[in-house]
């Protein structure tokens, strides 16, 4: 797996990728920086995550994970991957984790707003840590999601849209079933800005991530053993 980790977060940021993405996350951030912070005089910082996480991780999450797997499919060289001695698993945490570390550098780099924030005013230190959690709870549920529809085509753009789709939708259809609320990830990070933990809000998040994670090991899989 740490081979793949290396590897792939490599990849992030020898291809402009990895620079776009987390450009896009610094611009939507500093946007709502001045929209939710300056604007209002406050250095209350939850908004601000709110707002980046929903607006922010649509654009972000589909550009990280959209070539994980379909690109190898549509360049010929997923069976070289798959046939390696590395295990599926192994594959599939590899680049799912080096996604996610891609998100981990963002929010590294977002602490210098609350840096600046903090000379007008006293940020509240546990409430931002308990945010940031959130947010990187949702970052990994939203990698899970764009790494599966990633696994079932060979279309990077079909990938990304895949992901969007199923990111929004819960957004629309929460009004016609509760059902739909469970798989709404920002509805599930929504506590998280006020520095309270939902430990039901933390195990679905996990448990979206877990279960993406696991269907994609097992559709990869299955390809693997029919070639």
């Amino acid at each position: 797996m740490w081979a793949v980790f290396k590897k792939e977060l490599k990849t992030y940021f020898l291809s402009p990728i990895g620079y776009i993405s987390i450009g896009i996350f610094m611009l939507m951030y500093s946007i709502f920086f001045y929209l939710t912070t300056i604007s209002y005089g406050t250095v209350g910082m939850g908004d601000l995550y709110y707002a980046t996480a929903r607006y922010g991780l649509l654009l972000m999450v589909p550009l990280l994970t959209m070539r994980m797997f379909a690109e190898e499919r549509k360049n010929g060289t997923e069976q070289l991957l798959l046939t390696s001695p590395r295990s599926v698993t192994s594959i599939v945490l590899g680049k799912f984790f080096a996604a996610v570390a891609v998100i981990l550098i963002t929010l590294v780099l977002s602490i210098i707003y609350a840096v600046i924030v903090s000379f007008f005013g006293n940020v509240n230190i546990p409430t931002l840590i308990v945010t940031m959690v959130g947010f990187l709870l949702v970052a990994m549920a939203a990698i899970s999601i764009g790494m599966l529809t990633s696994s079932i085509t060979e279309n990077q753009i079909i990938s990304a849209i895949l992901t969007i789709v199923i990111l929004v939708a819960p957004w629309f259809l929460v009004d016609m079933s509760s059902i739909f609320s469970s798989i709404d990830l920002i509805d599930k990070f929504s506590k998280f800005p006020s520095g309270l933990v939902s430990i039901a809000d933390t195990v679905c998040l996990l448990s979206i991530t877990v279960m993406c994670i696991l269907i994609t090991i097992i559709l990869i899989k299955r390809r693997k053993a029919v070639k």
